[in-house]
């Protein structure tokens, strides 16, 4: 089977990632310091972003996602897999796409385009409740992945804006697709809260209509 180019790029990056994580995982290094260290190079970025550098914003992001990637495989190769780890990854994620967004927010103030400092801050409050809804649904249900925009794609978006000077659009894509990420979330959750209840009191109901029939 011919291998394609897109394939063979993988295997290469990923051949590369599984170099980075061992000698990372040799080192020692706690999987919670990778990422915070993540967590500054996102702020680095947001500040060029402020100061208007979007496609050296883009690569610093770019070199920042490295350490979100492979934080946890850290964890894992070293057994240091904890419930606080995940938290505590979970909550320096937010704080990175925030600053992200911070740092537009002060370009576009500084350029004085107050629409996009609108739309800037719709994109702001979609990305944290993509990731609230998922919180919240999951202590009612026991999963709430669905929806499209997750972090990944949000940062994957952010990149191409800035390198290609496309950041409008890109802010649109994600204004749009985050919110109708967690309206999706809300949907899924009402569905699946309603069958969850709906199983529970038929599973009350049939040992009272089976005593009855006794």
């Amino acid at each position: 089977m011919t291998m394609t180019f897109t394939r063979a790029i993988g295997i290469v990056c990923g051949k590369i990632i599984d170099g980075i994580v061992g000698a990372l995982a040799l080192s020692r290094i706690h999987p919670n310091v990778l990422t915070f260290l993540g967590l500054l190079i996102n702020t680095w970025a947001a500040f060029l972003f402020a100061a208007g550098s979007f496609r050296w914003a883009a690569l610093v992001v770019i070199g920042a996602g490295l350490f979100d990637m492979v934080d946890g495989r850290v964890a894992r190769e070293t057994n240091r897999v904890t419930r606080f780890g995940g938290f505590f990854d979970s909550v320096l994620d937010r704080y990175s796409d925030l600053a992200l967004y911070m740092g537009l927010l002060v370009y576009y103030a500084s350029i004085n385009r107050f629409f996009y400092i609108v739309l800037t801050a719709i994109v702001m409050t979609g990305s944290v409740m993509v990731s609230y809804t998922r919180a919240r649904a999951e202590c009612t249900i026991p999963k709430c992945k669905v929806g499209f925009l997750e972090r990944p794609e949000r940062v994957v978006l952010i990149i191409i804006g800035a390198l290609f000077d496309r950041m409008a659009p890109v802010l649109w894509v994600i204004a749009v697709l985050s919110n109708l990420t967690v309206i999706h979330r809300m949907i899924y959750t009402w569905q699946e809260a309603k069958r969850l209840e709906e199983a529970q009191l038929r599973a009350v109901r049939e040992p009272t209509s089976m005593k009855a029939a006794g």
